[in-house]
């Protein structure tokens, strides 16, 4: 497998931190200040080669993603099985909280949802190997260096998955706005996996008949729906506060 291009600070910090396999990092010749001092410290630390170059170098390797004078390359991003992202909230003691992305193929809705999953206590993100977003620089940079902490899941059909995930206990709830709940009237409770739609279409017509329960956000404006990145949000904050309060 090729080597995964990191680009950006705060991605490249949180790769050093999370232990990431880096193989080499990229410095802009010259540059000062900032958190660049603890991105050295933090490479040499781990034994990563770091080479001084010129910005025109970075520039031509972060194909126009802002780097701010850091791209380092890594080893490709490891993806887990459902039953190790289990395992990871079993062993925490908690109840599985999923994500299932149906066939996102924006890396910035991608990359956003990878770091509210983050931030909300997401024990996995569930991913489809055909017409999905791939995890490349873009998405680790909108992603804030999270997608070093919640593990990802290479899913192959989606129906299947979803029935998987059923018989293992989980209540699959889907995110569309010709729901038949309103979000905050839901029960969110308990092990919960939300699955939500590609940009414009929303969730495949299987998806839909396969989910447990449709919940929807009430739109009071001009406009009809919010982004991906948006709406999963707004639920999956929903899911930890109704968590919170089990």
């Amino acid at each position: 497998m090729s080597e995964e291009l990191i680009a950006g600070r705060n991605s490249v910090i949180e790769a050093l931190r999370s232990g990431r396999s880096l193989n080499k990092l990229y410095v802009q010749d010259g540059i000062k200040g900032g958190s660049i001092g603890e991105i050295i410290a933090l490479a040499k630390d781990a034994g990563v080669l770091v080479e001084y170059v010129k910005i025109e170098k970075l520039n031509n390797m972060a194909e126009g993603i802002r780097h701010q004078g850091v791209v380092a390359m890594a080893a490709p991003i490891r993806f887990y099985d459902l039953d190790e992202v289990l395992a990871i909230a079993a062993e925490k003691g908690e109840a599985p909280f999923l994500v299932l992305l149906d066939e996102l193929q924006d890396p910035q809705n991608v990359g956003a949802i990878i770091r509210t999953a983050d931030a909300a206590g997401v024990h996995g993100v569930l991913m489809p190997k055909r017409r999905s977003c791939p995890l490349n620089a873009v998405v680790a940079k909108i992603s804030a260096g999270a997608i070093e902490y919640v593990p990802v899941v290479s899913i192959g059909n989606i129906s299947q998955t979803i029935n998987e995930l059923k018989k293992k206990g989980l209540w699959v709830v889907g995110a569309d706005m010709d729901g038949e709940a309103d979000y905050f009237g839901a029960n969110l409770t308990g092990p919960v996996v939300l699955v939500i739609g590609a940009e414009g279409k929303g969730l495949g017509r299987l998806v839909k008949e396969n989910c447990d329960l449709l919940v929807k956000i009430p739109m009071r404006g001009g406009v009809s729906s919010l982004n991906a990145s948006a709406a999963g949000a707004i639920l999956l904050f929903e899911i930890v506060r109704q968590r919170a309060g089990e």
